[in-house]
This record gives structure tokens, sequence and C-alpha cells, in this order.
């Protein structure tokens, strides 16, 4: 096979991985239902079943960072991939909450290794003028689990039982598994990072407090003494942690966790602020879109799926163009050329798209049709195609192969966090949007104490009294609670479109700022700039490299 070939197919074979964790929690969502009647499960204990997951992924993400840059990259991803794929299984075949709970736990544990270790082999793998196609390979596997999730979940429990949305993570990753085997490169940092001990319980405890407590305040508002407490808290020890890492980078020898010096570089930090925002805002479509097009439409979970891929085709097309235009380019005796589109046109520009769309979207009424939703959907679409791979290849550019693994933990913590933040304040943007349009004096307080817990609530509500005139209530409140929430977005969009007209770097890449950075910090500070040209050489011998990294 030709290196090219292999180079690129190890590539799917990672985007893969990518994929089947984002499928394992959109699939959830569907399951719930199903699992709380077959199961007898409370509204705590599918509250648990969910953010589990979540939590110990926040606590472990850094960690598994650090292990890619000590151990190899290679090995922690099949090791985390061998983990998710029997936790799935697990998940399948539980017969208790309390059960299905520790498998979804174990499940975080394979995931949280992943995200990272698939984003730190870009740089090693691919020399600068490829890596804005391969982030956007990468960035197209993240977003399209959202409506192949609803997809072929819809499928599965129409006519499976529910631990079937888990099986199909098996032979997903059993071709990933194969292929990363042997078709993935081996890399690791030159001089192995120590392990600080001292570094990772003090962000797993803050990131995993951090993430209760935004859940915990989505769940049972902002009001709420012991969310706010949780947060207080989790903030402290992050400021505690920053402390840390700080006082490891001056002490001689020291190595810290993570090289906190990525962020005085503005690729690096504008590039991880951008892509947070990128998924702050997309929560506003992705999780009301489906409640929109079932709830308020009438379509089945795998019809909502397929009423979700007007974003995957503008994504796509989203994709095609911005990686083009943002690529590296070379003259005709091979001199190096500026891109069509630098980097902070192109998030820019991304960012506006999507604004579009999304103020377009606030506009829906309770007579919109779907080709109006089609409409402001693939607008969307469009515009995180554009804007998602030019953030993250800027955020990824200053990465060399050093320590490309702790970098990629620190980008995919801070996008943990912004989105466990934005599902807890656009959460409370649609709630309160919603049940600020009903008037449900008439109706004993039970009932009306339903209908305001939620859209579904709601419409299962009315047609059990089969009362039109409640329910058109309803799906009007709804849309109005989604209107303001698009509005939301859609604002979150246009300040990130000006930010990065600010301060995003044109064009950053290893031979400018990146090679300043990674390993920069203690003992692994000395990081060569020779080192900045390394993706070339794993470029052109993948396997050579990793025989030499071996042996070192």
């Amino acid at each position: 096979m030709k290196q090219s070939t292999r180079r690129w197919s190890a590539l799917a074979a990672i985007a893969v991985s990518v994929l089947v964790v984002g499928l394992d929690l959109t699939v959830l969502s569907l399951a719930l239902p199903t699992i709380a009647s077959t199961m007898h499960a409370s509204t705590g204990d599918l509250q648990w079943i969910a953010d589990s997951y979540s939590l110990v992924i926040a606590a472990l993400i850094l960690p598994a960072g650090l292990l890619g840059d000590r151990y190899g990259r290679k090995k922690v991803l099949l090791a985390a991939l061998v983990v998710f794929v029997a936790c799935s299984v697990w998940c399948a075949y539980s017969v208790s909450i309390g059960e299905l709970i520790a498998a979804r736990a174990m499940l975080g544990v394979g995931a949280a290794a992943v995200f990272p270790m698939a984003l730190s082999v870009i740089p090693v793998m691919f020399a600068e003028e490829e890596r804005q196609k391969a982030i956007a390979v990468m960035a197209g596997a993240i977003f399209l689990a959202y409506p192949i999730g609803p997809i072929l979940g819809g499928f599965l429990l129409d006519h499976f039982w529910w631990g079937s949305v888990f099986l199909i993570n098996v032979p997903i990753v059993a071709i990933a598994l194969v292929a990363v085997t042997f078709l993935m490169p081996e890399s690791r940092a030159e001089k192995r990072p120590s392990l600080d001990f001292p570094g990772i319980l003090i962000s797993s405890a803050g990131l995993t407090a951090v993430t209760y407590g935004f859940i915990k305040a989505g769940q049972d508002g902002w009001t709420d003494a012991a969310a706010l407490a949780t947060i207080a808290a989790g903030a402290v020890l992050l400021a505690l942690f920053v402390a840390w890492e700080r006082a490891a980078t001056r002490r001689g020898g020291g190595q810290p966790l993570v090289d906190l010096s990525l962020f005085r570089l503005a690729g690096f930090r504008w590039g991880t602020i951008l892509m947070t925002f990128v998924s702050f805002a997309m929560f506003g479509l992705m999780f009301t879109a489906p409640l929109y097009f079932q709830e308020v439409r009438g379509a089945t979970p795998l019809g909502s799926g397929i009423r979700m891929l007007p974003l995957i085709g503008g994504m796509l097309v989203g994709m095609t163009a911005g990686s083009r235009l943002s690529a590296a380019r070379k003259g005709p005796s091979g001199e190096p050329l500026p891109p069509l589109l630098n980097a902070k046109i192109a998030v820019a520009g991304g960012f506006g798209m999507m604004a579009v769309g999304l103020v377009i979207g606030a506009f829906t009424g309770l007579s919109s049709s779907m080709g109006f939703a089609a409409l402001w959907i693939t607008l969307t679409g469009l515009g995180l195609g554009i804007a998602m791979p030019s953030a993250m290849n800027a955020a990824v550019a200053p990465l060399t192969g050093e320590r490309s693994g702790s970098g990629s933990a620190l980008i995919s913590a801070v996008r943990q966090v912004g989105a466990t933040i934005g599902v807890a304040v656009l959460g409370t943007v649609l709630s309160n949007g919603y049940s600020s349009q009903l008037d449900l004096g008439a109706l004993p307080e039970s009932v009306a104490s339903a209908v305001k817990s939620s859209v579904a609530g709601g419409v299962a509500v009315a047609k059990q009294l089969g009362s039109s005139a409640l329910l058109d209530e309803v799906r009007s409140a709804f849309i109005h609670g989604m209107d303001i929430m698009l509005w939301t977005c859609g604002g979150i969009a246009i300040a990130s479109a000006l930010l990065a007209l600010a301060f995003l770097p044109r064009r950053s890449g290893p031979g400018t700022e990146g090679a300043r950075a990674v390993g920069g910090a203690g003992g692994a500070g000395a990081t060569k700039p020779a080192r900045a040209p390394e993706p070339a050489r794993a470029l052109r011998e993948p396997a050579d490299s990793a025989e030499r990294q071996r042996a070192q």
C-alpha cells in the first residue's frame, strides 16, 4: 500500500473511532424512555445513566493525553477502543440500573482517550499543507454522529430491544481496531513526560466538579445551592491546578501535566476558544431540532434523523470548499504560497454563515414548512463546515510531535467543559421560554406540572386529554422557547465571528509560533525547533519513524 494511501486510510479508521463515541451520545437519548419503562428507572436514574459518562470523561481526559505522550498514542488509542467495545457490550446486557450506570461510567474511560488521541496524531502524520483536509475529515466525523445517531437508533429501537443501541458500537469499533493496528504509525514524545500525580488528581477533581455543577444547575435551576457550591469548588480546584502546573514548569527538571504556555500562542488560544463556541452555538440546533421535528411536527426518531440530513449536506459542502480555499499551496517551482482564504477570514465567515442560518431559524412559527427548516439547517451546516476545521487547525497547528497528546487533551477538556456549560445555559433559555408562554390555570396542579416539565410531557398530556387547544399551546410555547434559544446561538456566532476577526492569526503553523510551543515547559521545554518539521518526516516514512521513536 502506498504511504499516502496508508496515511489517509489510517485517518479514516481514527475518524470512525471518533464517530462511534459521538454515536453513543446521540443514540442513548433515544433509548432512555425505553430503558425507563423496561427497567423501571426513575428520572434520577436516567440522569445518572447519561451523566456518569460525561463525568468520567471530564476526570480522565487530561491524563489520557499524558499517557499517549508517554507510552505511545497508538497504544493508548487501541486500549481505549478495547475498553469502549467491551463496555458497550456490558451496557447492552446490563440487568439493573446500577449495573448500567457502572457500565456507562467505564464506557467513559474509553471515550476519554479517543478524541485526544485522534487529534494528537494529525500533527505527526500530516504535513502542514495537508493538515486542513485531515482536520476536516475529523471534524466531519464529530458532527456526522448527530443525524446518524437518531437514524440508526430509531431503526434499532423499532425492531430490537434497547440494548441494541449499544451493540452498534461493536462492529464499528472492530473495524477501527483492525485499521488502527495495521495502518496507524506509533508515536510518542521523544523525552517521555513524567506522571504528574498531583496535577492529575487536582485537574480531575476540578473538571469533574465543574462539569457536575453545571449539569446539576441545568437540571435543578441556577439558584440551587449545591450546584453553585460545586461549580465554585471546581473553579477553585482548577485555579489551584494552574498554580501547580506553573510551579512544576519553574522547577528544574519538572514536567507539568499540560503545557499552559500554549495559551500564550494566539492560534492555540483563540482556535480552542472558537472551537468551544462552535460547540456551544451548535447545541441550540442539535438539541432543539430533533424535539421540534418529533413533538411539533410529529416525526418519529428515525424521521427526525432523516430531517437532520440537510445539516450534513451543508456541512460537507462547507468543509470541502473551506478546506480547498484554506489549504497551503505551492507555486510552479514548489515555492510555498499563502492560502486563498486565511484562517481569520475562514473562521469569521463560517461563523457569519452560521449566524445567518440560526437567525433565520429563530423566525420559525407553528405553520412553518419543512422546506423552511431545511433551509436554515443547511445554512447553519454550511457555516459549521467552514468554521470548525479552520478553528481546529488554528488550535492544532502549534502542536508538534513532542507533546501533541497532552496538547490535544487540553483542547478536548476545554471543549468538554464548554459543551457542558452550553447544555446548561441554553437548556435553561429554552425551558424558561417554553414555560413563560403556558397558561395552565385551569388544569390541576399535577397535570400542569407535567406539561411544564417538557414539551414531550406537554404533548403527551394534551393527547391524553384530547385537547387540541392545549396541544397547539404547548407546541407554540416550545417554538417560542426554541426561537429565543436560536437567537441566543445566533448572537454567540456573531460574537465569535468578531472575535475571530479581531484576534485569530491569519496563519498559524509549526514553522511559526508552533515551534516555540509544545514541550516548552519544564524538562521538555527544550523541544528543538528542528522538531517542527516532524509531521513531514512521518508523512514520508510513518513506519520507519515509528520504529525510531520506539527505539528511543
